[in-house]
C-alpha cells in the first residue's frame, strides 16, 4: 500500500509538472513555468488601461481561459485619469496596479523615465518591431493609424479629405457649411489629444494653419473618441479629426454610414504602450499578461476580435501592420517609443503650445 501511495504521489507530481510545462508557450525559456506558477499563486492581475473595456474583453476572456485561476481586474480610464491614479498609488507606497496599458505614449514614457517601471525582457521581443521596445521596460502592443472619420450620408463625396492639405483647403473653401461640424480631441483636457496635435506639427508644415481653420469653423472638442463618432454618425458633426483607426473600424462595422480615411500624405501610427509597474502587487501575473498581449495568439485577437491593429508582421487581417501598409504604402509614420516623447511634456513647452493653440481656436 505504501508503494502504491508513493507511486500515486509521484504520478501527481509529474502530472502537475507536465501541466505547468504544457502551458509554457513554444519558444519560451524552460523556466518560464516558474512565472506561470507564481502568477497562479498571485491569482489576479490588475490592469489600468485606456482601451475600452468592450474592445479589451476578447483578450481578457482568452487570457483567463489560457490561465484559469488568474482573474483580470480591468479598469477602463482616460489617459489623464490613468496617469493621475497611478501616480497617487505610487506616492502612497502601498502597491500599485500591475500593468499600465495606455494610448498616451508620452505619458507612459514619462512614468518609465521616472523609474516607475520594472525591467523585464519579454520572450516576445524578437517578434516585435525595434521601435516598439524601449529599455526592456516599455512595449508597444498595437499599430494604430490615426484617421479622419466622416458621415457618408452628409459629406459630399467631393468634399471627403484624403489628406491633411485637402482638409485645410476644404475648411478654407466652405467655412459656413462646416461651421460647428468639425470635431477633434481637446488637447487641453486629453493627454492623447495633446500628443496627436504635437505630432502633427512635426509632419505637416501647415499644421498651425489647419488649427486656425479649426478655430474659424468653431471646432467642437471632446475627450472621448466614442462621443465624437456618435455625433458624426448622428449628423451633429460631419468630420472627426484624429481618431484611432481601431475605434473607427469597430464602429464602422456597426454603422456603415461612418467613413474612414487614412491620410495619404502621412498617417500617424501610434501604439498602446504597456509596462509592468515597479510597485506591482502581482508582478508575475503582470509579466504573464504583457507576454500574452505581445504573443501571436494575443495579437491575432488584437487584430481580428478587438479591432485594435496588430503590430506583428506574422499576423494577418485588416487591422494589422500588413493591412495598413496595403492601404497607404510607405505613408505610415509610426511613433517610436523612446525618450524623444518626453520633449513635448516639458512644462514650459507645454504652456507655450497650449497658449498658441488657444489663439488658434480664436482663428488667430
Amino acid at each position: 500500500m505504501r508503494r502504491i501511495a508513493q507511486a500515486a504521489a509521484m504520478a501527481a507530481v509529474f502530472a502537475f509538472a507536465a501541466g505547468a510545462l504544457a502551458q509554457t508557450p513554444d519558444g519560451y525559456p524552460a523556466d518560464y513555468s516558474k512565472i506561470i506558477e507564481a502568477a497562479k499563486k498571485e491569482g489576479k492581475v490588475i490592469v489600468y488601461a485606456t482601451t475600452d473595456a468592450v474592445a479589451a474583453n476578447p483578450l481578457i476572456k482568452d487570457f483567463q481561459a489560457l490561465y484559469p485561476g488568474i482573474q483580470v481586474e480591468y479598469s477602463d480610464l482616460n489617459s489623464t485619469e490613468l496617469y493621475n491614479r497611478f501616480i497617487a498609488e505610487a506616492a502612497a507606497g502601498s502597491g500599485t496596479a500591475d500593468l499600465l496599458w495606455s494610448s498616451a505614449m508620452d505619458l507612459q514614457i514619462k512614468l518609465v523615465s521616472d523609474g516607475q517601471a520594472a525591467a523585464y525582457a519579454s520572450p516576445e521581443i524578437p517578434a516585435l518591431p525595434k521601435w516598439a521596445v524601449w529599455q526592456n521596460q516599455a512595449y508597444g502592443t498595437t499599430y494604430e493609424p490615426i484617421t479622419f472619420v466622416y458621415n457618408k450620408r452628409l459629406v459630399p463625396a467631393e468634399d471627403v479629405p484624403q489628406d491633411h492639405p485637402a482638409l485645410l483647403a476644404l475648411l478654407n473653401a466652405k467655412p459656413d457649411f462646416y461651421k460647428s461640424k468639425i470635431t477633434a480631441y481637446d488637447p487641453e483636457r486629453s493627454g492623447v489629444g495633446y500628443f496627436f496635435v504635437n505630432q502633427d506639427t512635426k509632419y505637416f508644415p501647415q499644421a498651425w494653419d489647419l488649427f486656425k481653420a479649426f478655430g474659424k469653423v468653431s471646432i467642437k472638442l471632446y475627450t472621448s473618441a466614442g462621443a465624437m463618432m456618435e455625433r458624426v454618425t448622428s449628423g451633429e458633426h460631419l468630420i472627426a479629426y484624429g481618431i484611432f483607426g481601431s475605434y473607427a473600424l469597430a464602429r464602422s462595422k456597426k454603422d456603415p454610414n461612418l467613413g474612414i480615411v487614412m491620410p495619404k500624405d502621412y498617417t500617424l501610427v501610434t501604439s498602446r504602450v504597456a509596462f509592468i509597474s515597479k510597485g506591482a502587487k502581482n508582478p508575475n501575473a503582470g509579466k504573464l499578461f504583457l507576454d500574452y498581449l505581445l504573443s501571436k495568439r494575443g495579437q491575432d485577437i488584437v487584430a481580428n476580435k478587438a479591432d485594435l491593429y496588430s503590430l506583428r508582421a506574422d499576423v494577418s487581417g485588416e487591422a494589422t501592420l500588413k493591412g495598413v501598409e496595403k492601404a497607404i504604402g510607405d505613408k505610415a509614420r509610426p511613433v517610436a517609443i523612446n525618450a524623444d516623447l518626453l520633449a513635448d511634456l516639458d512644462q514650459t513647452r507645454r504652456l507655450e503650445f497650449l497658449k498658441r493653440w488657444q489663439a488658434a481656436m480664436k482663428g488667430q
